[in-house]
């Protein structure tokens, strides 16, 4: 069942027309003509309940502009959107106790106040009952490891810190649908992972439905089985992981650490280097299993591995491609 639907979505963003010559900037100010900048053009997808979806794209693709219509916050030129049922922009209340929101880039806790206090705060702006946040205050504590800073001021924690407040609060009022914008930037290696296997778990066990949006594609690799690709404001790709690897780097390789190799029927030499010998090979035409045993039967091999397309590299291949 759907529980995001989005059709025909277009976003436009007006400002006055840049003047030339002398009082440009009072000219500009004063002018009426304006330049159109479409920042979303005619996306279409929809989600459904406890799918795990990454939106991605370059920078300026429409990205953030799409989530932002999601949660209400824009309102779209045209288009529709319907989430859990309701129009986010027309059906703010209802629509904001349905969703969690994380920006990276923005926190929507306190900054003068403990962590312990803002989520309190939250939880009192969401009705949630004493019971109920203070069991989920415990869940998250140990899950996310807040209780080391629940007593420090927002502003004094780090970032990784903070993006884990962050994601407590968003989640603390049994949200259905999770927005994570950019959720793992500029964070090191052990707290990336530590929000990752909260979201994972959440997804699990709660079936809470996520849109992530970021540039870090380890996020999408290990989170997501869908992905969005939008790439100037419309939709370039949606579908499987799996499928869009297949689709656009159908060649797998095998690394083979040998004496020798020359060559292997079915595959392609592709580099040698340190006892190691690349062979490109297509798994459809040359099923790995084959491969393996053909090299294995006519060569000593002291290890071997299969090398998949990176997603970032696949990604990168697609928009060269569009241009």
């Amino acid at each position: 069942m759907p529980v995001i639907e989005v059709a025909d979505l277009v976003k436009e963003f007006r400002r006055p027309k840049r003047q030339e010559g002398a009082f440009a900037g009072i000219r500009t100010l004063l002018t009426r003509e304006q330049t159109v900048k479409r920042a979303v053009d005619g996306v279409n997808f929809t989600v459904q309940q406890g799918e795990m979806v990454g939106y991605l794209g370059p920078n300026g693709a429409g990205k953030s502009t799409t989530i932002k219509m999601l949660t209400g916050i824009l309102v779209p030129t045209s288009g529709t959107v319907t989430v859990a049922g309701a129009t986010p922009w027309r059906d703010r209340s209802r629509n904001a106790r349905r969703i969690g929101v994380v920006f990276g880039q923005r926190s929507q806790l306190w900054w003068d106040l403990p962590l312990r206090d803002s989520l309190w705060l939250i939880g009192r702006l969401y009705d949630v009952p004493e019971a109920r946040f203070r069991e989920r205050q415990r869940q998250f504590s140990e899950v996310l490891d807040l209780g080391p800073f629940l007593d420090t001021p927002v502003r004094q924690l780090s970032l990784g810190q903070r993006m884990r407040g962050d994601l407590a609060a968003a989640m603390l009022y049994d949200p259905d649908i999770l927005y994570l914008d950019e959720p793992t930037v500029g964070l090191d290696v052990i707290a990336k992972e530590r929000i990752r296997t909260f979201v994972g778990e959440l997804n699990r066990a709660s079936g809470t439905t996520v849109v992530l949006t970021t540039h870090d594609l380890d996020d999408v690799e290990e989170l997501c089985d869908r992905i969005v690709l939008i790439d100037h404001g419309r939709v370039a790709y949606d579908g499987a992981v799996d499928e869009l690897k297949t689709r656009y780097a159908p060649h797998r390789e095998l690394v083979v650490q040998t004496d020798r190799l020359e060559s292997v029927e079915g595959a392609e030499v592709v580099r040698r280097e340190d006892g190691k010998v690349w062979l490109r090979f297509d798994p459809v035409r040359t099923p790995p299993a084959e491969l393996v045993a053909a090299v294995l039967e006519r060569h000593r091999v002291t290890d071997l591995s299969i090398v998949e397309p990176e997603l970032e590299s696949v990604i990168h291949r697609i928009y060269a491609d569009r241009g």
